[in-house]
């Protein structure tokens, strides 16, 4: 059977959830998963993704992202292969930490409450996991993104987005008087929370207004196939590429010829590179292509010695 398409535009919403193989624990402690958040933000700042809510339980994420670039796919794959690449690497492991293929909902985003619902399923999870006695705030579970909801702006990640939940909560400002109201209203959902259902969140592959669904249905009939997606994908990812390329010889005052002039290993080179591979998902056989630096494991020996201080 064949695997269902994964539908991207730019501004889609999604819940994104994934499980350990075989549900085993993807997180062994704390330090496994502040390296799983360094990861996304990494991929934030390679994608453009902007975080609504996240949670990280023991054997499972979930997490709440826009996609203003349209690039939840190659996003994923670059966060779940390099986070399974750094805990094998920690633990001594290898192989797959991952189940299958992981589920994403798309959400309506369109100010009718749809994103509300799913950025506190997600938010609630620990309590409905009983990770959190009920005599325990929400606030005490340091894994998701409701802790930081309630800090100052200035405190908070920079890939957290948390304008569009505080305007379903009808909160029109992000003063310490609004969290505070924030802060209530989650509490009061958590304790009317029997009996729920979440069926929707848990098994549909949509979550919005009829004609939400409707118009989803329609891109998805006009776009079948996965060669268009990814094509799509790689031109935005090629474009900010290109983008980044123009600034740096720009501020070198290097003309498009000087890539080929100048030998494969210069140090200019690399730190662009480095700048390419730090800010996008283009692989480094391309950056290598791209800047006259030979083969892909020339470009990755370089580009360690450089970050270990070893080139001049």
């Amino acid at each position: 059977m064949a695997r269902k398409l994964r539908v991207e535009y730019a501004g889609a919403i999604y819940h994104v959830m994934n499980r350990g193989d075989r549900r085993e624990e993807i997180f062994k402690d704390d330090p496994d998963r502040e390296r799983f958040l360094v990861t996304l933000g990494e991929v934030c700042v390679k994608t453009g993704w902007q975080i609504h809510a996240l949670c990280l339980m023991p054997n499972h994420f979930h997490l709440v992202v826009e996609t203003p670039q349209g690039n939840l796919v190659a996003g994923m794959k670059w966060l779940l292969g390099t986070y399974t690449a750094r805990f094998n690497r920690r633990h001594k492991l290898f192989g797959h930490l991952f189940s299958g293929r992981y589920k994403a909902l798309i959400v309506d985003g369109s100010g009718t409450g749809y994103l509300k619902t799913v950025c506190d399923y997600v938010h609630l999870n620990p309590a409905r996991a009983r990770l959190l006695t009920p005599e325990h705030p929400l606030t005490a579970y340091c894994w998701s993104s409701w802790p930081d909801y309630l800090k100052s702006p200035g405190k908070r990640p920079a890939w957290l987005r948390v304008d569009r939940l505080l305007g379903e909560y009808k909160i029109p400002q992000d003063s310490a008087a609004g969290r505070r109201v924030l802060a209530q209203a989650l509490e009061a959902r958590r304790q009317a929370e029997a009996g729920a259902d979440y069926k929707l969140i848990r098994r549909g592959w949509c979550l919005g207004e009829e004609s939400f669904r409707n118009a989803l249905l329609a891109q998805m009939t006009e776009r079948i196939g996965a060669e268009h997606y990814g094509t799509e994908r790689l031109e935005t990812t090629e474009a900010k590429a290109e983008r980044i390329l123009r600034e740096e010889l720009k501020s070198r005052r290097w003309k498009e010829s000087d890539l080929l002039k100048r030998a494969k290993g210069d140090l200019g080179k690399v730190k662009i590179a480095a700048r390419l591979r730090e800010e996008t998902l283009v692989t480094v056989k391309w950056i290598a292509t791209r800047l006259g630096m030979g083969t892909a494991g020339y470009v990755n020996n370089r580009l360690y010695r450089w970050r270990k201080g070893t080139l001049a």
